[in-house]
């Protein structure tokens, strides 16, 4: 990372995280004050969506505007965040459930897009919240309070299935690895579209088989390993491995975002524009919904 442009402080909330303790996602929080900090973003710059689950209650403890929302619908509120003033930085926070369950239709959309949103997903291949239920990222086979003898179902491939749907920028952390994860943070937020950032998220539980020696054991950084993320084929191939995990940049490609190509953008977030039209018409809506 490089030399921080706002302390890591400016990002603290007033409220402690109600996380269990040595939960993944600490070092998410941790990581995404990290990026903002190293990019110089405000905390009046950047807004932080969020569905249900645990990691989603991320924007109630970090210092920015924040949107604790419905499940798997952070997506759709995010879009109209950004599109009604894209000045601002919109991170989406999340985890698999919410985001690979019910909100998957949402992200494979926004991808094709390419709207400017930046999603880390605190991915730990279980349902936390509600205590320790198969997850769409939960392997086959595995035992969990709803799948007592053993998961059914294929796990999904987020990536894969990202790079697939045409996302720009691809990239999975682990939460062990702040400066790492950091990095893939910051990079997703400069970048111009959609930007999905996996992090191998442990939750220590409800999940005893995707630990932390779990993962250190079997991740490597796909940089070390002379990836390049211009390469789609390789990216998806990377993708794939199940052994090892590779961690890092798995591909970005630049084109035109969303508000790039929507005309009604052209002249400057919506929000700063000023109001036409009859205002005594537009005082009476008002008051009619107050």
């Amino acid at each position: 990372m490089a030399t921080l442009e706002l302390p890591i402080e400016t990002y603290d909330g007033p409220v402690d995280p109600d996380w269990c303790p040595a939960c993944g996602d600490f070092g998410v929080l941790k990581a995404l004050k990290q990026a903002a900090g190293s990019l110089g973003i405000r905390p009046d710059d950047m807004l932080v969506v969020s569905g249900i689950g645990c990691s989603s209650n991320l924007p109630g403890f970090i210092h920015a505007y924040g949107v604790h929302g419905l499940h798997g619908r952070a997506v759709p509120l995010a879009t109209g965040a950004h599109l009604a003033n894209t000045d601002l930085t919109v991170v989406i926070t999340g985890g698999d459930g919410d985001g690979y369950g019910i909100g998957l239709g949402h992200m494979l959309h926004a991808m094709r897009r390419n709207l400017n949103l930046t999603y880390v997903v605190m991915n730990n291949q279980v349902y936390g919240l509600t205590t320790g239920q198969a997850s769409p990222t939960t392997g086959l086979e595995v035992v969990t309070k709803s799948t007592p003898r053993g998961n059914p179902e294929l796990p999904l491939n987020p990536l894969a299935m990202a790079l697939a749907a045409g996302c720009g920028y691809v990239a999975r952390g682990f939460s062990g690895d702040v400066a790492q994860m950091a990095g893939l943070i910051a990079g997703g937020m400069r970048h111009r579209g959609f930007a999905l950032v996996d992090v191998f998220s442990p939750c220590v539980t409800y999940n005893h088989l995707n630990t932390y020696p779990y993962f250190r054991e079997r991740v490597y950084k796909l940089e070390e390993a002379g990836h390049d993320p211009a390469d789609l084929a390789a990216a998806m191939r990377a993708a794939g491995e199940s052994e090892r995990l590779p961690t890092g940049l798995f591909y970005q490609v630049e084109r035109p975002s969303y508000a790039d190509r929507e005309p009604a953008l052209a002249d400057g977030p919506p929000v700063k524009r000023p109001i036409k039209g009859n205002g005594d018409a537009f005082r009476s809506l008002i008051a009619a919904m107050c």
